[in-house]
């Protein structure tokens, strides 16, 4: 894990990370026959984390577009704190095992998002909308905004998120009627 948030998938390698734990690159190929297979794993253990921390801020109370929106605060939030990994997992080249496990990725996360909007329009708070739909655009969205400040250190290009995702949802912000 350390190994791939300071250097990326491409500085991966089974060598490199055999190095840094001390063992023989034969060792590492024992458990995990590719690097593709390694960062699987890896990519799997990571996800998990982060969608159970979305998961958890959007069960605090709110309305449901509080909710969402903390969604998105919170994965840009994380995301910003380990730039190299985040992009990583988000947008570096990589091996067509670890682009399908992006595809879980995003996945896990637009169904937290697409059931809080779902919540929001069956309450009536939310306009009609299709809840994958949206939700899917959504974080889809926020990975293309956050490619920018991974792999340039600027957070300010997030700023403009949070409005982006109330206005999606069909509501608006308090700054902007």
């Amino acid at each position: 894990m350390e190994q791939l948030a300071e250097r990326g998938y491409a500085g991966c390698s089974v060598s490199a990370v055999a190095e840094r734990a001390g063992v023989a690159v034969g060792s590492v190929y024992r458990h995990y026959p590719t690097k593709a297979a390694l960062v699987v794993e890896l990519f799997r253990k990571v996800v998990t984390r982060e969608v159970e921390a979305v998961r958890e801020v959007s069960e605090r109370p709110g309305t449901p577009a509080e909710r969402v929106v903390a969604v998105f605060d919170t994965f840009a939030g994380r995301a910003l704190k380990t730039p190299r990994m985040a992009y990583a997992l988000l947008a570096e080249p990589v091996d067509a095992p670890i682009e399908a496990e992006r595809l879980v990725f995003r996945r896990a996360f637009r169904d937290v998002v697409a059931q809080h909007v779902a919540d929001g329009v069956r309450s009536g708070v939310l306009p009609a909308q299709d809840a994958d739909v949206t939700a899917a655009a959504l974080v889809g969205a926020a990975a293309e905004v956050l490619i920018g400040p991974l792999t340039t250190g600027s957070a300010d290009e997030v700023s403009g998120l949070r409005t982006f995702v109330l206005r999606s949802l069909g509501g608006s912000d308090a700054g902007h009627s």
